[in-house]
């Protein structure tokens, strides 16, 4: 097991990429504590996870607010030790759709303001947690669109890169303390709930299948296919294993070769 016995939070657990992160996380040896606003979609989520054999733990917590954050993670500490790993899968309050001439500011600048309050608070506590605890790798999630300027992305491809940019920082300065800070950047996995819905509805418009629409996306591609979710969830327990020791302020490409790096 590459992450047995470490102590793990998930922030937006209850999501797609933050569930399938989680069981992942557990799959590994790991003891996850996942978070998220609402306890309902965090108990399914445990429960899979306990059914598999995992140890896991859920708390609500809202990741916009700082005090909730800070006492979330001493809560932690002080039940089972010392946070070793942290994925932060919140969601963003994405805009996609529009050209952004056609969007007024605030529907523009959503995804990148919560994207950064939320990194802010979660990234520096636990930095600051793991640095004056021996160290320890967060992880965070991007896609394409942080350094590809594709259309009708409004604010996402901003985002991306403003969370990216934070990431770095923050490895940067807290590496010396034995902090790693890495994120996978993901095409959009074709098994995530929205990204399902818009696909489906994209095959509907062209009178195609889903597995249709599916390998016209992925026709470009080196892989000729769209990475789905287990495989970004087994690329972020590689950068959170010591198998990663050597990376921060990185990324894993998990595109399928759809970004040429």
């Amino acid at each position: 097991m590459l992450l047995k016995d470490r102590v793990a939070i998930v922030y937006g657990g209850s999501g797609a990429v933050g569930g399938a992160v989680a069981k992942a996380f557990a799959r590994e040896g790991a003891h996850v504590f996942i978070a998220a606003r609402r306890v309902a979609p965090l108990e399914a989520v445990a429960a899979e996870i306990r059914a598999a054999g995992g140890k896991v733990e859920i708390a609500p917590v809202d990741t916009s607010d700082k005090a909730a954050v800070e006492a979330h993670l001493a809560a932690i500490a002080d039940r089972a030790g010392p946070v070793k790993l942290m994925f932060n899968g919140v969601e963003w309050g994405d805009t996609q759709g529009h050209h952004v001439i056609d969007m007024d500011l605030e529907r523009f600048i959503r995804p990148i303001r919560q994207g950064l309050i939320n990194w802010f608070h979660t990234g520096t506590a636990v930095a600051r947690h793991m640095a004056a605890n021996g160290g320890g790798a967060i992880v965070g999630i991007t896609a394409n669109a942080g350094r590809q300027a594709l259309p009708y992305t409004g604010g996402f491809g901003v985002a991306c890169a403003a969370v990216e940019h934070f990431l770095r920082m923050l490895a940067v300065e807290n590496g010396p303390e034995g902090v790693r800070v890495t994120w996978v950047r993901s095409p959009g996995s074709p098994d995530a709930p929205g990204v399902r819905e818009a696909w489906q509805l994209r095959a509907d418009e062209w009178g195609m299948t889903f597995d249709e629409v599916h390998a016209q996306f992925a026709k470009d591609t080196p892989l000729r296919y769209i990475t789905p979710l287990p495989q970004i969830a087994n690329a972020v327990v590689m950068l959170a294993s010591d198998y990663a020791a050597g990376m921060t302020a990185t990324m894993a490409n998990a595109t399928g070769g759809a970004q040429v790096d």
